[in-house]
């Protein structure tokens, strides 16, 4: 899967030191993609929901979204930017 573009996320969150940015993708995000990104953090899916949506958190990061949509919103702490290089592997490595 390609993230196409990263954009600033309309959800502010820097005034808690937290920078959050959509990642836009080539393809719909779909349970295999969830999966894969499972390692980086606790796992909540909601996919019984008429638009499914899941969440994983980090002490530093956290990710979003929901299954279908063409985009992931990712939040980091300021101090743990670097962190993201791992989200975008994950991402990158995962065949739509």
């Amino acid at each position: 899967m390609t993230i196409t573009s990263i954009t600033p996320s309309p959800e502010p969150c820097a005034e808690a030191g937290w920078h959050a940015r959509q990642y836009h993708l080539d393809h719909p995000v779909d349970r295999p993609l969830v999966e894969a990104l499972r390692p980086l953090g606790s796992l909540l899916l909601l996919d019984k929901l008429r638009q499914p949506f899941f969440k994983i958190e980090s002490h530093h990061y956290m990710v979003k979204g929901i299954l279908g949509d063409t985009s992931l919103r990712v939040a980091v702490h300021r101090d743990h930017e670097a962190e993201t290089q791992r989200i975008i592997q994950l991402i990158q490595q995962h065949h739509a």
